[in-house]
């Protein structure tokens, strides 16, 4: 059975205390309005993990990093390692982010990396994915994701596998307040997972939880939900609102 999880990437946002109010918010929200069947994530910048980590100790939300490096140890000044990161218990961490393709141009071998790192540490991984609005006009999109999955991925045993979550983001509908349409969302999700089955089987595709990442909002989040593939969210803007984002988790 697969996990609905819905996971809130703060990107770089919010000081500390905002980040501690925006937790209590949260907490308070959910443990009035939700059953506790979906997986919540937060995802807060790099400073900022210990202290969300130790505010949520007592719930069932888990705590993300938005990126790690490739390298093991070493003299890489501003990176962050894998190890350290589950020295603080950090549960997950995104991997390939499209902002983190885009603007500082991680390609999918040093992904391939990252992922290694990140479950060697214990730490499960939520690899982006996803194509330009370029690359969807010209009717590339299938086989860009098609791509960044096998690259990212496919090194992996069925078993290790099994600790990534996808998530897809149509870049085109990042930030810009576009979204896919339902049928767009589905139609990419399901081909994600018959890349997964083609290559680990059916039975490993459909324990593999794939999230959608583009512009979801309280108002369209349940019509996303109900889609058969979709399961769950990688939110941005609206996570940034306790209100907002556990209007979406409640949207299951």
């Amino acid at each position: 059975m697969r996990k609905n999880i819905v996971a809130g990437n703060w990107k770089m946002n919010l000081t500390l205390p905002e980040a501690k109010d925006l937790v209590e918010g949260i907490k308070n929200q959910l443990s009035n309005n939700t059953d506790g069947g979906t997986e919540v994530i937060l995802i807060p910048p790099f400073p900022f993990l210990t202290e969300i980590k130790n505010q949520v100790v007592d719930s069932a939300i888990s705590v993300g990093a938005q990126n790690c490096s490739m390298y093991k140890s070493g003299a890489y000044t501003g990176e962050v390692a894998a190890n350290m990161l589950a020295s603080v218990n950090t549960d997950y961490a995104l991997v390939g982010h499209s902002e983190r393709r885009e603007y500082f141009n991680e390609i999918n071998q040093v992904l391939a990396e990252k992922v290694n790192r990140l479950l060697e540490n214990n730490i499960k991984v939520i690899y982006c994915c996803g194509e330009s609005l370029e690359e969807r006009k010209e009717d590339k999109h299938f086989n860009v994701v098609e791509t960044q999955v096998e690259l990212g991925l496919f090194h992996l045993s069925a078993d290790e596998v099994k600790n990534v979550v996808v998530a897809y983001e149509p870049v085109w509908a990042i930030g810009t307040g576009e979204t896919a349409s339902p049928e767009q969302a589905q139609e990419m999700h399901a081909h994600i997972r018959r890349v997964l089955a083609a290559y680990y089987g059916d039975d490993v595709a459909e324990e593999i939880s794939i999230l959608y990442g583009g512009s979801v909002k309280p108002a369209n989040a349940q019509e996303l939900f109900q889609q058969t593939d979709i399961d769950g969210g990688l939110i941005g803007g609206a996570s940034l609102k306790a209100e907002d984002f556990v209007s979406i988790i409640n949207a299951f």
